[in-house]
C-alpha cells in the first residue's frame, strides 16, 4: 500500500503523470505504475481527474459560492438522505458533512448571483429538513489544492540611504 500512497500523493500533485513519469519519480517500472495506477481506479480509490484552471474565462462558472446548510437530521439516516438529495442538483459542486454551526457545507456554481439566489430560494430551501442556509459568494481564489492561481508579483525594495 505504501507504493500506492506514494502514487496518490504524486497525482494530487499533478493529475496528468503518465505512468512513465511516476515509475522514474519512484524508480519502479512503468508496468508497476500502470498497474498500481489501474488498481487504484478499479477500487474507487481514484474516482476521477480534473484540471485547475482560472475559472474567469468559462462564463458558465461565473458565480461560485459556499453555502452553509443547517439541517433537521432524520431517525435512520442522519444527514446522509438528505446530502444525496442536494448532491443530485446540476449546480451542486461538493457537499461536506461538517462540524460547527451548521451542518452541510456546498460547494455551487452558477451563471450569476441571481441563479445562485434562485436557486437557495426555490431548490434548496424548500428541501424537506433544511432549517437554514447561509450563502457566501467567492469573489477571488488566490490558491486551490496548493497551488497559486496568479504568478505572486515580486517587488523589489528600494535602497534607503541616509
Amino acid at each position: 500500500m505504501e507504493l500506492k500512497n506514494e502514487i496518490l500523493r504524486l497525482l494530487a500533485e499533478n493529475g496528468r503523470l503518465s505512468a512513465a513519469d511516476i515509475a522514474e519519480r519512484l524508480q519502479i517500472t512503468e508496468k508497476s505504475a500502470q498497474k498500481a495506477v489501474g488498481e487504484l481506479e478499479a477500487d474507487g480509490v481514484i474516482v476521477g481527474y480534473r484540471a485547475m484552471f482560472d475559472e474567469t474565462v468559462l462564463p458558465e462558472t461565473a458565480v461560485k459560492a459556499i453555502i452553509e446548510v443547517k439541517t433537521k437530521p432524520e431517525r435512520d439516516s442522519g444527514f446522509d438522505r438528505i446530502a444525496k438529495r442536494i448532491s443530485k442538483f446540476s449546480k451542486v459542486e461538493s457537499v461536506y458533512l461538517v462540524s460547527g454551526s451548521y451542518d452541510l457545507l456546498l460547494e455551487v456554481r452558477g451563471e450569476s448571483l441571481k441563479d445562485v439566489a434562485e436557486f437557495v430560494a426555490s431548490k434548496l430551501a424548500a428541501i424537506d429538513g433544511v432549517v437554514s442556509t447561509s450563502t457566501l459568494f467567492l469573489l477571488k481564489k488566490y490558491k486551490e489544492l496548493g497551488k497559486m492561481m496568479q504568478d505572486e508579483e515580486y517587488k523589489e525594495r528600494l535602497n534607503i540611504t541616509p
